[in-house]
């Protein structure tokens, strides 16, 4: 009884924790369109044929996997925060622009996602037999068309298993968010943990969030994955 009073009871931790949840889920797809998304632009820059342009995607990657998910986090928080600051001095103004935790995350997580997305969308484009492009091209079509109308339409299919395991991650990842004070689901069940001094039994509940929010999205994965190669069963 006592189990379900901290949890459902007048003064339970729940509704906390179920808004934790959801604001953990927000992160995440929020994130996805413009992690997805910049992978798959530093994925077409990486294949110019300017050296600099292909340096610098390089290196962007490079930097963003090699470094801890947390230390981009802060980079990304405190950097936006004095960049904003700057430009507003720039333009005279002395007004001081706060950052919100929500949007660095957001951003912050964006930027590693695509750093590692962009691994899988080169593969992904290096996938799609030559025979196709070079049929393509030789019917006249320019390089912006074959990749718009042959290459584009088979990548996700191809990238999808990796979108998914990057997905997984990113889930994960959102927790590091908490450091910043968002109320995300770590950050409610230590705040619940925290005040009834039971870690033993929030901590290992979000755990279990956790771990069913990762199974209904493998759920959601095998689908689309299923969906997507129907053709080539």
């Amino acid at each position: 009884m006592a189990f379900l009073d901290l949890i459902i009871g007048p003064d339970g931790w729940g509704n906390l924790l179920m808004q934790g949840a959801a604001v953990t889920v927000a992160i995440a797809v929020t994130t996805v369109p413009f992690g997805f998304g910049g992978g798959l632009l530093l994925a077409i820059l990486k294949g110019s044929p300017n050296r600099l342009l292909r340096a610098g995607c390089d290196a962007f990657t490079t930097f963003f996997r090699g470094i801890p998910d947390l230390l981009s986090l802060f980079i990304v928080y405190f950097g936006l925060q004095a960049a904003l600051d700057k430009v507003s001095k720039l333009f005279g103004e002395s007004v001081h622009i706060e950052v919100s935790a929500f949007v660095a995350g957001v951003i912050a997580l964006s930027v590693v996602a695509a750093a590692y997305s962009s691994e899988v969308w080169v593969s992904a484009i290096s996938s799609v037999p030559k025979g196709q492009i070079e049929a393509a091209l030789s019917l006249g079509l320019t390089k912006s068309q074959t990749f718009r109308n042959i290459v584009l339409p088979q990548l996700f299919r191809i990238a999808l298993p990796g979108l998914g395991n990057i997905w997984t991650i990113l889930l994960k990842d959102t927790s590091l968010i908490s450091t910043l004070a968002v109320m995300d689901l770590m950050r409610a069940a230590f705040e619940a943990a925290r005040f009834t001094r039971q870690p033993l039994i929030f901590l290992p509940l979000a755990a279990g969030i956790y771990l069913i929010i990762s199974i209904v999205s493998t759920i959601v994965q095998s689908q689309l994955e299923r969906r997507s190669n129907r053709a080539y069963a």
